[in-house]
């Protein structure tokens, strides 16, 4: 872990991204990343690709989560992929989670995405690898 410290908090924007109209995971973890002392940006359902990047640059946001449920990812984490490319936000963590089979994960991840966690991830774990991924990896 970087010994590096954040002067500020932690800004994370937590998205459903398509059809998906399941949110309870997305609100549970963005309630559990604020009482870490995280910033969060809930945006709701039925969000697109395009309208999650364009409000991740408005915020200016450290980390973007995408709670996936509806089988959609091999699509909406490439096309964010591509968004966040198209709009430089290259120092922008991808993470997110759902229900996401262990060899699309993986695929994800080696393409680009951030860790992507499996359901029964404990929200400490996803709090700390949030964490240390800004501390590593965003200019404080």
């Amino acid at each position: 872990m970087n010994e590096k410290n954040i002067h500020r908090p932690v800004r994370v924007l937590i998205a459903k991204v398509g059809l998906d109209g399941h949110d309870r995971g997305a609100r549970v973890i963005a309630t559990a990343l604020r009482d870490l002392g995280m910033e969060v940006i809930y945006t709701g359902l039925r969000q697109t690709p395009e309208m999650v990047v364009q409000t991740a640059l408005q915020e200016d946001v450290d980390v973007i989560g995408i709670s996936i449920l509806s089988g959609a990812h091999m699509t909406v984490f490439p096309r964010i992929m591509e968004l966040m490319k198209q709009n430089q936000l290259n120092d922008v963590l991808l993470t997110g989670g759902g229900i996401i089979p262990e060899k699309e994960r993986l695929q994800l991840e080696a393409n680009g995405a951030g860790k992507l966690f499996a359901p029964g991830t404990t929200t400490s774990e996803i709090g700390t690898y949030i964490t240390n991924w800004v501390k590593d990896n965003r200019p404080f």
